[in-house]
């Protein structure tokens, strides 16, 4: 990985963020994931980020990306999932039929490595967030 640069800044600002479907549905296949896929890769070029690694499954994404310094996670994770969720129910309205909502308002985000156990830990952690939001 490089260091990146602004006109006050050398930067490296990586950022791997794992977010799930509303009820965990395994919604994101076929001509969804593909677009999905689409959408996410503008808003990361919309906010000057460069998408490292991104994988739409059928009931998760991993997004891992470099963001300048200008951003905080929280901020990255809520703007990903606010603008990704909003263009992608315009296009499949049909995914509005849980509660109009796309993603649930959970995320996962690290700044350093992260093993799979820590990610499947996480994924089975929102079926009971899910149970608790009901």
């Amino acid at each position: 990985m490089e260091y990146k640069s602004t006109r006050h800044a050398k930067y490296l600002c990586n950022y791997h963020f794992v977010w799930i479907p509303k009820y965990r549905r395994e919604v994101l296949v076929g001509e969804i994931a593909e677009y999905t896929k689409e959408v996410i890769k503008s808003i990361a070029e919309e906010l000057g980020c460069e998408v490292i690694a991104l994988e739409v499954m059928p009931d998760h994404i991993h997004l891992f990306v470099n963001c300048p310094p200008r951003y905080a996670p929280s901020y990255l994770a809520n703007y990903f999932k606010g603008k990704s969720a909003r263009l992608i129910l315009r296009k499949f309205p049909e995914l509005r039929k849980h509660d109009g909502k796309l993603w649930t308002r959970s995320y996962l985000v690290s700044t350093g490595n992260v093993s799979s156990e820590t990610i499947e830990k996480y994924v089975e952690e929102q079926w009971a967030k899910e149970d608790e939001e009901d």
